[in-house]
């Protein structure tokens, strides 16, 4: 990432083969923090399923296949932001949807075999989808390096088609609404460990491949119609997300929601990357809710995951005991909730500033509208939760019969808290973030 900043973008080619016809890896801004980010919530994530998984009587076949998979699935998301090669691209893919499928049915219940059946389902109707465009590109132009194709690509009917099949391969892998439907309960039903990288990272990957190819290899055809059909999805998930999240039983599955809402505000910086004014602004709010969403929502999944295990239950009506016996954990669910809400002094209070002045000053101010309506019910659902542990009536029948919260010790509760102070900590780095957009973000390679 240093060398990157001082030296612009850098290129390899593998095996002293320049491309084409050889692959090549390239890493610019873009690579470098998904890289940076992926690298910080995977090492603090993998800190905390340590004790996860020594503290789950019975789990030792489930952790043995854990650590393999979790290795691969980490290593599939790194291949993918380094590749510079779109078939390449579609084998990280590959690698990282297998990965977190298996990962999701490793809780070997029938929910958890359910919902990770669905995913692979999905996941493998993305990626055809996303190879049919890549097969489309390749017939055209007869290469797949992504900086050839950039200067390759025209405006043509047959590259149109293998952008709405690149696009809605990686829109149904994003869960961009009405896509989602399989994203909640892989979400909710996954151990802790995994259901946060599923929601901070893996999301993350198909938005990734998706910006290479709209900011780069499409950059030259007019994209504004599909920019708005992207964030008309994006401000209809922000409304569903939230209210689905609002009333949702459990907590893990009431965040698994809000990642369908906070994947809406990384949609709705799509009509500005395309637009101008705005375009800057539209960038810079999209890096900034990139790294606070996957801050923030890794640590709500940890919280979530601490206190099914400490008090034997995440129902939201009773959290309440465990909410009062585990102040580290509740503070760091406090702080993460904040960030999603978008108060200062968060990263997710600069990314939601930035986004609002960007639609304003595109005039794209229902926008602004849905953001703000967003931000209310977010506060609402996370209020919802928080608000147990200031009261102090007898517990309810349902949570007594868990018997008393167990202490889940502190390599359950230390990571969590690091990821919220770290999504508070980005509002302060805001300034030396944003300038970023305007580096190397979807230039050539």
């Amino acid at each position: 990432a240093a060398r990157v900043l001082v030296q612009g973008p850098s290129r390899l080619g593998l095996g002293g083969w320049a491309a084409p016809p050889g692959i090549a890896w390239s890493v610019d801004t873009l690579g470098a923090l998904f890289l940076g980010v992926t690298a910080a919530v995977f090492a603090l994530v993998s800190l905390y399923a340590l004790t996860f998984w020594r503290s789950a009587v019975g789990r030792e076949s489930a952790e043995r296949a854990f650590w393999p998979l979790w290795w691969l699935l980490w290593a599939g998301m790194n291949a993918l932001f380094v590749t510079g090669d779109a078939f390449n691209a579609y084998v990280a893919l590959e690698l990282i949807g297998l990965a977190a499928v298996a990962l999701v049915a490793g809780v070997d219940e029938l929910p958890a075999l359910r919902a990770a059946l669905r995913y692979l389902l999905v996941s493998l109707a993305g990626s055809l989808a996303y190879l049919a465009g890549v097969a489309l590109l390749y017939g055209g132009y007869g290469v797949l390096d992504l900086g050839v194709l950039a200067e390759a690509v025209t405006d043509s009917t047959s590259t149109y088609a293998s952008l709405a099949l690149i696009t809605s391969g990686l829109l149904l892998k994003l869960a961009l609404f009405p896509l989602h439907f399989w994203l909640p309960a892989a979400h909710s039903q996954a151990a802790a460990p995994v259901s946060a990288v599923l929601s901070a990272l893996v999301t993350k990957a198909a938005l990734f491949l998706l910006l290479r190819f709209w900011l780069e290899v499409f950059a030259a055809l007019s994209l504004g119609w599909a920019a708005g059909l992207v964030g008309l999805l994006g401000a209809a998930a922000v409304i569903w997300g939230s209210f689905q999240a609002l009333a949702a039983p459990r907590l893990k599955l009431l965040v698994a929601y809000s990642t369908v809402a906070q994947v809406g505000y990384l949609c709705l910086c799509f009509p500005l990357l395309v637009a101008t004014p705005g375009a800057e602004l539209g960038r810079a709010a999209l890096l900034t809710l990139v790294v606070a969403h996957a801050l923030a929502k890794s640590a709500a999944f940890l919280t979530a995951g601490t206190y099914l295990r400490a008090g034997g239950t995440d129902r939201v009506t009773d959290l309440g005991p465990a909410l009062r016996a585990l102040p580290i954990t509740t503070a760091a669910l406090a702080l993460a909730g904040i960030s999603l809400i978008g108060l200062p002094p968060t990263g997710g209070f600069v990314g939601k500033w930035l986004l609002l002045r960007g639609v304003f000053e595109a005039g794209h101010w229902p926008l602004g509208v849905v953001v703000l309506a967003g931000s209310l019910l977010t506060l609402a659902y996370i209020f919802r939760v928080l608000v147990q542990a200031f009261q102090e009536d007898p517990q309810p029948a349902s949570a007594a019969s868990q018997g008393p919260v167990r202490d889940p010790g502190w390599g359950m509760q230390v990571p969590a808290l690091l990821l919220s102070l770290g999504a508070l900590g980005l509002g302060f780095l805001a300034p030396y973030l944003a300038p970023l957009a305007s580096v190397g973000f979807g230039g050539p390679t």
